[in-house]
Order: C-alpha cells, then structure tokens, then sequence
C-alpha cells in the first residue's frame, strides 16, 4: 500500500493499493463515517469532495455534528451512523450510507430530508424565509434497487409532473445506488465522471478483480486518495479496528437474529394456515385472522 500526505496545502497522493491488501468494507455505515468524520485534513478534505461530487457544485464542509451513540452504549448501536455538516456557505447536508435498507427507506428519506430543511432557525428581527439555506440529503445505497430505471443516481426536487415545472426549492434528495454499477466499472477510468469515480470505489472497493481500477481512480480524484489515506490509517490503528469489529460484530449479529425470528414467525403462520385449511376454514377466513401479514 502506497502513501499520501499533505503538503504545503496541497495534497500529494502515491497510495496504491496491493493486491492482497485487506481493507475494511467502506459500505459498512460504521466504517464509512469513521472515514469520513475523523479530525484530520485528509478527512475533511475528503468529505467536502465528496458532497460536491453529489451535489454538483464545489462546497467546504466546516462543521460536523457528533450524533452517533458511545461505543459501548450496545443498546443504542443499531442507529444510523450518519454524517450530518454544514458547509462554508451554510448549506445543510445529511450523508450516509445504507448497507440494508428498510422497505420504507423512500419515505424515510423524505421524513429527514424536511427535518434538516425546516429545522433551520430564521426568527429574529430582519430574517425572512429567503434566509432558509439549501439542504441535501445524500444515501448511498449498497445493496437494494430501488428505481426501475438502470441509472444509479437520481436527484429529487419538488416538481410538477403534469406541466414539467420544478418548484425550484430548496431541499434535495439524492440516491445513490450502487447495485447498478456492472456496466459503469467496465468504462475506462478516463472516460467517468466524478460521481462514478466515487461510486465504483464505494462498491468495488474491497473486490481485489477490480484493484486495478482503484488504484487508476486514486490518481485522477484526490478526495477518494484522501478518503484512502484516512482508511490506510484506520486499518494499521489496532484499536480503532477492533473498535469498528465490535460494530460490524453486533451489526451483523442483530441482523441474523431478526432474520431468523422473521423466517421462525413465518414458518409458524404458515403451519397454522395449513391447519386451518385442513380443518376446514376458507381462505376468506384465513385471511380475516391474519390481515395483510406476508407469507
């Protein structure tokens, strides 16, 4: 693995990842805002590229809000570990990583992204709503599709579907979903643009096939060769890996649990069913008992 360093406010970038190099999986949420929220230029450095690449304008973040729990607050862990910022200008951006999304990600997207609009404070003598600054919902989606459209990244506004109009407002949601990368990593590297540079390295990041192409992005996006550095440094710190281990460890742990309770729940009710069925209930009866439950 090469090296990166920053100097005389510029950064400098020769890291190349090996071929053998073990990495940690930066779709991992835990991992992700570790990344991207550490106290170092490196990491700033590569958060403010990061939301200009999705935002489509270059903005500086200058202030992080801390909101993830302590790391040995076990109860509270399954939380979303988000990065909520603020740039230089004011603007307002929430970006997080979903590993496995909930069937109401969409609408939970929505929820927030007004949250962080309207949570903006303009009482006080000569403010006015025009003060409202514009605010940004970034996902990164690793797993679930969630549009039918083969396009991993969408923007949304408010927008009149009917006549084509766009509200012009002041909130966006973006998404961007990384199971929809297969014929994008095979472009030249060249030939992508920024937001695909960042999603082929969040999702192919860890795939040693594809290290070739990595290391070719290192070289033309300074803000993932600092998102790297900020990686190299996590993996070789002992402590702060075994910290982000426990994470994934209970993370992954909850996870099999509530999938097998699902599967044991489901099993039963449909045992019951068949019973039911043999003893004579019809399927309209069923139904009734159980309402919209899935099977």
């Amino acid at each position: 693995m090469g090296i990166s360093h920053v100097s005389g406010g510029m950064f400098m970038s020769i890291i190349q990842f090996e071929e053998n190099d073990d990495l940690f999986d930066i779709r991992y949420d835990n991992v992700f805002k570790a990344v991207f929220t550490k106290d170092t230029p490196s990491a700033k450095g590569a958060l403010s590229k990061l939301v200009s690449a999705f935002v489509g304008r270059e903005l500086t973040v200058v202030g992080i809000k801390t909101n993830e729990p302590p790391i040995d607050n076990l109860r509270d862990r399954q939380i979303r570990f988000d990065i909520s910022c603020r740039a230089e200008n004011g603007e307002l951006i929430n970006a997080e990583m979903s590993l496995n999304s909930d069937p109401f990600e969409l609408v939970r997207l929505e929820f927030y992204t007004g949250k962080l609009f309207t949570g903006q404070d303009i009482r006080g003598v000569g403010k006015s709503y025009n003060d409202l600054k514009a605010a940004y919902q970034i996902t990164i989606l690793a797993k679930e599709r969630f549009f039918p459209d083969q396009k991993f990244l969408h923007t949304f506004e408010y927008y009149d579907p009917v006549n084509a109009v766009s509200l012009n407002g002041r909130s966006r949601i973006i998404t961007v979903e990384l199971s929809k990368l297969d014929r994008v990593v095979e472009k030249p590297t060249r030939e992508m643009n920024v937001q695909e540079y960042w999603a082929v390295y969040f999702q192919y990041l860890t795939d040693k096939e594809k290290r070739q192409k990595i290391n070719e992005i290192l070289e033309l996006e300074e803000g993932i060769a600092m998102a790297s550095e900020v990686l190299q440094e996590i993996s070789k710190d002992e402590a702060e890996r075994f910290r982000l281990l426990s994470e994934l460890k209970y993370e992954l742990d909850t996870q099999s649990k509530l999938t097998y309770a699902r599967q044991e729940v489901r099993q039963e009710v449909r045992q019951e069913v068949i019973d039911l069925l043999k003893s004579g209930k019809s399927l309209e009866e069923i139904i009734d008992l159980f309402g919209n439950l899935s099977l």
